[in-house]
């Protein structure tokens, strides 16, 4: 992966990192603290959740997330989430790589293809066919999925769960299966064992991220 000004650890433009994984594995944490260890590099860093951070978004996410619409179809399902993406990336992320701003993003295209795509019977190649038609920028510099196993992320959903979470452990086995298939290969994502503490997850994430944007020697 080349870059323009390198500067010291970490080149100084705005890059595009994204944190996805099964639910349960850990991103909100993870995010911030990789915002922290971005900072201390010196780098201006951004932070935002798909579906969401717009008022567009989060009135989509509502919509996608609530019980009371358990009749919504996974193509429904698909057309909604890309809609909150394109609204979040000409409202949000474009703004800010466009200022050289690090953007780190809670799920993005990844997640529609491990949920819907590959979980939900809809097609990964479709789910990326309809991004390719509609998103400026389909890809993030780099993909980091937070891997865990379907008891330890149950084990860590303490709350009442949404409409996504409810759709049983056979489903959900299948999206981590997808999410794991789409790595495969793909010298832009890694893969993080996220069953492990948060300050160990911490430093595999920070490893991946450095080993992907550094300088070029």
């Amino acid at each position: 992966m080349s870059v323009d000004h390198p500067s010291s650890v970490i080149n100084s433009r705005g890059w595009f990192i994204v944190l996805d994984g099964p639910d349960g594995c850990g991103k909100s944490s993870q995010a911030r603290m990789l915002a922290d260890w971005l900072h201390g590099r010196g780098m201006a860093t951004a932070g935002f959740r798909d579906p969401g951070t717009t008022v567009i978004g989060e009135k989509i996410r509502e919509i996608l997330l609530s019980p009371a619409h358990e009749a919504m179809t996974t193509p429904a399902e698909v057309l909604l989430y890309m809609a909150a993406r394109v609204q979040l990336w000409t409202e949000s992320i474009a703004p800010a790589l466009k200022d050289g701003t690090c953007v780190i993003l809670d799920r993005w295209l990844s997640s529609t293809c491990a949920y819907q795509g590959y979980a939900g019977g809809f097609g990964m190649d479709k789910v990326i066919e309809i991004a390719a038609d509609t998103l400026e920028h389909v890809w993030p510099d780099l993909t980091i999925i937070l891997d865990v196993d379907l008891d330890t992320a149950a084990g860590r959903l303490n709350r009442e769960l949404d409409r996504m979470e409810r759709k049983g452990d056979g489903y959900h086995r299948r999206v981590r299966e997808g999410f794991l298939k789409l790595a495969q290969g793909r010298p832009d994502f890694a893969v993080v064992d996220a069953t492990q503490s948060p300050a160990t997850v911490h430093k595999a994430v920070a490893a991946a991220v450095e080993k992907a944007l550094k300088p070029p020697v």
